[in-house]
């Protein structure tokens, strides 16, 4: 199963169609989930999400790991399934896929990434129990930047996490070298 999370004021079609994009991804069952706290797009009526803001943020983690568990359980329930588990996550979906891996009651096989960063309250001990991550950074993206990025990048090696870092030519994106990166993990994984 390959399980989404959309950046910030985003949809799970939107991501979904991310995941679809990726080579080979039509052998795994593609599941994007839509954050809990929905709202309109300014100036429109789309319906869009966002994963938690700064207020009560302990108890929004919670929510959402809980409500992805329950999620990927239904999904199971429904569609039978092998163990292996992909995450991922972009901008702000990437911090709810490292989450998810790291606090959810399902061992993931991989995070992939791109455009957001690793949450400061997930300790080493948590992040240890990632056993592979897909990091991606465009050279041009300010909201994720490159100190970020490289200090990510160390904090996961030190959990003893390998890590496959994607820095490419590009901004605030999941872009072509994300999903060619995520391709050959999902072909690797079978």
């Amino acid at each position: 199963m390959l399980v989404g999370f959309h950046g910030y004021a985003e949809d799970a079609e939107t991501h979904l169609a991310r995941l679809s994009a990726i080579p080979g991804s039509s052998r795994w069952l593609i599941v994007s989930i839509q954050g809990l706290h929905r709202f309109y797009r300014r100036g429109s009526d789309a319906v869009v999400s966002s994963w938690m803001t700064r207020q009560d943020r302990d108890l929004m983690i919670s929510d959402n790991v809980t409500y992805v568990a329950a999620v990927i359980d239904e999904v199971r329930r429904v569609w039978p399934t092998t163990d292996r588990l992909v995450l991922a996550g972009f901008s702000q979906g990437a911090a709810m896929a490292f989450r998810a891996a790291c606090l959810g009651p399902r061992r993931a096989s991989a995070v992939v990434v791109a455009g957001g960063d690793v949450p400061p309250d997930l300790d080493q001990m948590a992040l240890a129990s990632v056993p592979l991550v897909i990091l991606g950074r465009g050279t041009h993206d300010e909201r994720y930047s490159a100190d970020r990025f490289e200090a990510d990048r160390a904090r996961l090696e030190r959990a003893g996490v390998e890590v496959r870092p994607v820095s490419f030519d590009g901004g605030h994106e999941w872009s072509d070298a994300v999903r060619r990166k995520a391709a050959e993990l999902l072909a690797e994984l079978g």
